[in-house]
């Protein structure tokens, strides 16, 4: 048995708890993991609050997406992982645990030279961000809008877009405009009078709407070239804006195929120092509900961590 955190019901933060769980049975083509961090995400706590379906939910509902942890054992049919590796699991369904079986496909290695909390945090804003930015095309000369920049998603948008060759400008509070810089992006203050205060900073050439705000997706259809606008989190609008929807949710257009292929580029972007995991906050994994709820209120920047 593992401890695990589960969510028992629609609702807010205040659902979760920790149960003890069975860590999943372990066939010839699985891996079983101590986990050392757990990525947070806003499509754990979107999991249960009812924000993505209508379908009634299988509870109690394990969650989490993305862990860093050490191999304790695997099938009979894995070749080259042993037990002891410190890996990267992605996907990993039900991450938010002591002990978790994954396939074996989900595990890359981990880089001796990234932390745990770094490794969990990785994954799932990073294959995100190349999802978009491909989505909308992104290469040498472009100059990105991205929206809710400073958060763990806009992190890697920022980081990625600049190794395609793009200029990105970002959009955060006043309070996160330092971060931004320090991102290599060109900051600007969200609110009343955007699309001005974006189009005096330069020519919009895509945009990628990770804040799911009508600003932010008003202003990107208002700037940037037709086909060359993609939203992560404002999909009804979006859906009437004509823009590309991405990820989860009716409609959306998952990417798995280009998620799954970003793996490992993402590890040798960061084996060449040009891409990091800025950690906003960490908690303990019987602390989730605090987690989701710094998540949700968005005072965090950068990612959120649990940690076993």
């Amino acid at each position: 048995m593992t401890r695990a955190v589960v969510a028992t019901g629609y609702g807010g933060p205040e659902m979760l708890t920790v149960v003890d769980a069975e860590p999943g049975v372990m066939g010839p083509y699985d891996v079983l993991l101590e986990v050392r961090a757990a990525g947070v995400n806003p499509a754990d706590w979107k999991a249960y609050s009812g924000a993505w379906t209508t379908d009634p939910l299988k509870l109690p509902m394990r969650l989490g997406h993305e862990a860093a942890g050490v191999v304790l054992a695997h099938g009979r049919e894995v070749t080259g992982i042993a037990a002891g590796d410190e890996v990267i699991a992605y996907p990993a369904p039900g991450a938010y645990a002591e002990q978790l079986v994954v396939p074996a496909t989900s595990v890359l290695p981990k880089p001796t030279t990234m932390s745990w909390e770094k490794a969990a945090g990785l994954m799932v804003a990073g294959v995100t961000a190349v999802h978009a930015l491909t989505a909308t095309h992104v290469g040498a000369g472009d100059t990105v809008l991205v929206h809710g920049a400073s958060g763990g998603v806009g992190a890697m948008l920022v980081q990625l877009a600049h190794c395609r060759g793009a200029r990105v400008i970002g959009t955060a509070s006043p309070a996160n405009h330092a971060y931004l810089t320090d991102l290599g992006a060109t900051p600007v203050a969200y609110g009343p009078g955007l699309t001005d205060r974006v189009r005096a900073l330069g020519t919009i050439t895509a945009a990628v709407d990770a804040a799911g705000t009508a600003e932010a997706l008003e202003t990107s259809v208002a700037l940037a070239p037709k086909g060359r606008v993609a939203t992560l989190a404002g999909h009804a609008l979006g859906a009437r804006l004509g823009v590309h929807l991405l990820g989860g949710g009716e409609g959306s257009d998952p990417g798995t195929e280009v998620r799954m292929a970003a793996r490992g580029k993402l590890l040798r972007v960061w084996e060449l120092g040009k891409l990091d995991v800025r950690i906003g906050a960490t908690y303990h994994l019987a602390d989730a509900a605090r987690a989701h709820r710094a998540g949700i209120d968005g005072h965090v920047t950068g990612k959120i961590v649990l940690l076993p």
